[in-house]
């Protein structure tokens, strides 16, 4: 009984103690944003390795996720004669939730991880250690170069998604299904709020996007300088981002629709 007792206090000492510099890294990514803003090449190349080299994967699932959500939305609508809030259906799910979240989703599988492997090869192969060594602090040149790009790239990816999804329920509903294309965009233009929808969205995104680029350079940055460390860092890093994710995206929503 004593041994479990302090298996769980210590079990419980380590998450405190990986919280604790998890925080104290975040500052510090948050202290580099500055020169990150004043070398603003280095951003932009980040910006192609995250968000342009992910916009395959990202349009090409918009596409069938706004296809599957006409396909569904059109056979329940149908059941009341109201096919021509598929549009409205469409553009709500795709901007309220699934654009954020799945390509938050999306982001951590396939730009996350590789922030991880990267930064935490860098680890392994004390680069990090040699530009400690002349001087030059690798959270600013690195870490927070990586980390803006990655809350710049997450909004940018997710109005892709949206926007591309909605295309996919167009060709659906309209193109297959014969609904009315006038209905399709004009129902949507008249009941999809800016400020209340589509700014939540980009709200949400946002959030995501600093969850999950601090998951991942964390990972990476606290990584053991080992090829089996590295893996696991990786694998933590998909995972937690994933439930980091989908716990805002509750919190988000709720504090967003408080007031209904």
């Amino acid at each position: 009984m004593l041994d479990w007792l302090q298996n769980v206090g210590q079990k419980g000492l380590n998450v405190v103690e990986s919280l604790g510099r998890s925080a104290l890294f975040f500052i510090g990514v948050l202290e580099g944003i500055g020169v990150a803003l004043i070398r603003f090449r280095l951003t932009l190349r980040e910006i192609h390795s995250v968000g342009v080299l992910s916009l395959v994967i990202i349009a090409v699932s918009g596409l069938f996720v706004g296809m599957v959500l006409g396909l569904q939305g059109y056979v329940n609508f149908a059941k009341f004669n109201a096919e021509e809030s598929l549009g409205i259906f469409v553009a709500l799910s795709l901007v309220r939730e699934l654009g954020p979240v799945v390509t938050g989703l999306l982001y951590a599988g396939r730009a996350g991880s590789a922030l991880t492997a990267e930064i935490g090869l860098m680890k392994t192969t004390e680069q990090l250690a040699s530009m400690e060594m002349m001087a030059v602090d690798p959270i600013r040149r690195i870490i927070a170069p990586r980390f803006l790009a990655g809350i710049i790239s997450m909004p940018l990816l997710a109005a892709i998604f949206s926007a591309v999804g909605i295309l996919g329920g167009y060709f659906v509903g309209v193109g297959l299904l014969g609904v009315d294309s006038g209905s399709y965009w004009s129902q949507m233009q008249a009941n999809v709020d800016f400020s209340s929808d589509i700014i939540n969205g980009v709200i949400k995104s946002v959030v995501f996007g600093i969850a999950c680029n601090w998951i991942a350079l964390y990972e990476g940055y606290d990584a053991i300088p080992t090829a089996e460390g590295v893996s696991r860092a990786t694998t933590k890093t998909v995972v937690r981002s994933a439930l980091a994710i989908l716990a805002l995206d509750f919190v988000l929503t709720a504090l967003m629709f408080s007031d209904i």
